[in-house]
């Protein structure tokens, strides 16, 4: 093995190195052999990553058993949860960003031969994704695992309960004792977030594409067996040192494409959306928002997942893990089975290692899907020149017209739900929120939530220039590209106006005329950015379209 971090250990003139690094319990023999970097993602702030220190020793192990030397580093991680629907918000998905650039300088900077990649809490997931790709030398991205759902009344639930009691309570279907036990036992320890949302979804996208061995997923953070799947990480990192088994080998047009089809056949986050789309520029593979549309299309609903379904992740694992997953859209043709992993097997190879529990009832059979093609819809027309996305999991009808209630944040619209202040019939506007305009493109679960506790997520509509959390369900439009900020046509909606969101012809129109938009955007005038210094401040001058994933990387 040809190894860079010899550089930086091996030769004469690099006994200053040593010496610090034998000062920490390295030897001679400990940096002779490959040097794997261990990125964590722990943080004492939230649950999703609360075990990833435990499981970074049981992924050191690992490395040393195979003949690696470790070295563990930390990174950042927000939580979506815990700032949804609140300014803290914003730092979302702009920490995704700060993740791949902590995890590029420290890898640079120490000469890291390989790197394992702990994640949990949604984007860091994709964050430590475009590091890998960035840097292109061998790595594994292993997930901390989902929460166990919680009880309520005998029932499953999650955090999606939670923000949908919110609204219930507020519009009098429940008491507020009723909405402070469901808090109680929602989160009922450390793992992300139970349903196929974000976390999850970014999950099953890591094993579909390559970059985390299959059926490590799954398993949940406080399952005894996450330790043995961290140690088996460990391994598997050495040997795609050993063969230089790189992720741009790995991360293919084809291996997007089944990434994109484990969203469309598990009903996953719209968030997804993004994160491919910035992978894919990272990677250097050619990916657009409309090819969302085409391998949804021609891809079936497999698994009946919430938010609109009935399982959790947990279900998933009992079932077999996303193994069974793969193996279903592999023999169904909608994945291409010939696509290379980080274990060295082909993508049929590992599917066909996968041990379905008998009688599970969560991954359906390819004979039986629930519906005949995917999640995901993206939508065009005179609202959104450049694309948005809808996710139709669960939603019946299609087509919604209705007026446009308008409003510039997120704040604003939440008081109006909770107020009592939407009818029927309602188009719910929220701009000024996309990628520059908020800045970082707040998750609008608080306002979706509300909305579908009080009882209206059959009747009312909502779109954005933000996004949604995986959570979200209901006829909700985000992405809406290019945003206001930019002066898109999302900018030029006023009170009353009509709206069409049309899901069959995928079209969303502002049904005014154009002379009078025309007119409108004659007098309007771009906002002042909301922050002048600072990393928000970098992040709204750096930042791209929603259309083109939110990347704040413009040079290749």
């Amino acid at each position: 093995m040809k190894l860079q971090s010899h550089t930086i250990t091996q030769g004469r003139d690099r006994a200053p190195a040593r010496a610090q690094l034998k000062g920490i319990g390295f030897t001679d023999e400990d940096l002779r052999k490959p040097i794997i970097g261990i990125a964590n993602t722990w943080i004492g702030t939230m649950p999703c990553n609360f075990l990833l220190r435990d499981l970074a020793v049981d992924v050191a192990r690992g490395i040393r058993e195979a003949g690696g030397t470790p070295m563990e580093f930390n990174t950042i991680a927000i939580s979506d949860g815990i700032t949804m629907g609140t300014q803290g918000m914003k730092t979302s998905l702009i920490s995704r960003e700060v993740v791949a650039d902590s995890i590029e300088l420290v890898t640079r900077g120490h000469m890291f031969d390989g790197l394992v990649c702990l994640v949990a809490c949604d984007k860091t997931i994709p964050g430590s994704a475009l590091a890998l790709l960035r840097l292109n030398i061998p790595g594994v991205v292993l997930y901390g695992g989902s929460i166990l759902p919680g009880k309520y009344k005998g029932a499953d639930i999650t955090i999606q309960e939670v923000f949908e009691a919110v609204g219930a309570c507020a519009a009098g279907k429940i008491t507020d004792q009723e909405l402070l036990d469901i808090e109680n036992v929602a989160s009922p320890g450390p793992g992300a977030c139970g349903g196929q949302f974000t976390a999850n979804t970014m999950a099953t996208v890591m094993e579909m594409i390559g970059l985390s061995p299959m059926n490590t997923a799954m398993v949940p953070q406080v399952d005894d067996r996450k330790h043995a799947v961290a140690a088996y990480c460990g391994r598997v990192i050495l040997d795609a040192v050993k063969n230089d088994r790189r992720p741009r080998t790995i991360c293919t047009r084809a291996a997007f494409e089944n990434a994109i089809a484990s969203v469309a056949a598990t009903g996953g986050s719209t968030n997804a959306v993004l994160h491919l789309l910035a992978m894919a520029r990272e990677a250097g593979v050619e990916l657009k928002i409309d090819d969302f549309q085409t391998v949804s299309e021609r891809t079936p609903l497999l698994l009946s997942l919430k938010p609109a379904g009935q399982y959790v992740a947990a279900d998933v694992d009992k079932a077999g893990g996303i193994g069974v997953i793969a193996k279903r859209l592999v023999e169904g043709g909608y994945a291409d089975g010939a696509a290379l992993t980080c274990t060295g097997k082909t993508l049929a190879e590992e599917a066909a290692l996968a041990v379905e529990t008998p009688g599970q009832l969560v991954v359906h059979p390819l004979s039986d899907p629930i519906k005949k093609s995917g999640g995901l819809v993206i939508l065009k027309g005179s609202l959104a020149p450049e694309g948005c996305v809808i996710k139709v999991t669960g939603i019946d009808r299609k087509i919604h017209q209705g007026p446009a209630r308008v409003f510039d944040c997120e704040e604003d619209a939440m008081a109006a739900v909770t107020h009592g202040k939407i009818q029927h019939g309602d188009v719910v506007v929220i701009r000024y929120e996309g990628p520059k305009g908020g800045p970082g493109m707040r998750e609008m679960l608080g306002v979706t939530g509300a909305i579908m506790g009080a009882g209206m997520g059959d009747t009312v509509a909502l779109l954005t220039d933000g996004r949604f959390s995986g959570a979200t369900r209901g006829f909700m439009v985000g992405h809406v590209a290019p945003e206001a900020t930019m002066g898109g046509p999302i900018a030029f909606v006023e009170e009353g106006d009509p709206i069409t969101i049309d899901i069959e012809h995928r079209n969303i129109a502002l049904d005014v005329d154009a002379t009078v938009i025309a007119e409108r955007k004659s007098k309007w005038t771009a906002p002042p950015p909301p922050f002048k210094v600072g990393v928000m401040a970098k992040y709204i001058k750096l930042v791209g379209s929603a259309a083109e994933g939110a990347i704040t990387s413009n040079v290749y």
